[in-house]
């Protein structure tokens, strides 16, 4: 059986971006299964942070871009306003009950960082859930009836129970591996657990 690997990532988070190909790809080459767990960041304002942290902020943005870049190339644009994603979050639970996580996640990460989809938005992550094929009055129940509001608090408790804070963290046999390039370390750590698939399995 596949041993679960978690993975807490969060929309409106560019190495969370990066992580994602990644970790799709990651049940191909490991006999493992992700597990991801929407997590909100909370992300202060402007005038709320200090000179260094927006320093940090910038460069964190044209960091991503790099390795963006290095992968041949794909919008990251600067957010408009600080988000709170819960409603795209809520909408990963969604996609994933109705299994079309896959399609969800890509469209609402390239679509945020190309300042095409508001991830606050239940009116907009309605509409891209529709257009993907999903059932928007039913992800609007889910999402205005609490049933979402719980399995998102659920995943923020187990996320404080692993000591989580921030994205993208892979968690494996309990160990954290905190960013996108941190994949090769956690590859290792597989390999070790031999779960690594033969090339002629593949």
């Amino acid at each position: 059986m596949p041993q679960e690997v978690k993975l807490y990532f969060d929309y409106k988070s560019p190495f969370a971006f990066l992580a994602a190909e990644p970790a799709f790809e990651l049940s191909s080459r490991f006999s493992v299964k992700i597990r991801w767990i929407p997590f909100q960041l909370r992300i202060k304002g402007k005038g709320e942070r200090s000179v260094y942290s927006e320093w940090k902020v910038q460069y964190s943005y044209q960091d991503a871009r790099r390795w963006a870049n290095r992968r041949g190339g794909f919008a990251i644009r600067g957010p408009r306003k600080i988000y709170d994603s819960t409603p795209s979050l809520i909408g990963a639970y969604f996609s994933q009950e109705f299994d079309f996580f896959k399609e969800y996640t890509r469209e609402s990460f390239k679509r945020f960082f190309d300042h095409r989809l508001e991830l606050d938005s239940g009116e907009e992550v309605s509409s891209l859930i529709r257009e993907l094929g999903g059932n928007e009055r039913d992800f609007e129940r889910f999402l205005n009836d609490g049933e979402g509001e719980r399995q998102f608090r659920a995943g923020m408790e187990e996320a404080h129970d692993d000591q989580i804070f921030g994205v993208p963290i892979f968690v494996f046999e309990g160990e954290r591996f905190w960013g996108h390039d941190r994949i090769p370390l956690l590859e290792e750590r597989l390999t070790e657990f031999g779960l690594g698939l033969k090339s002629e399995a593949r």
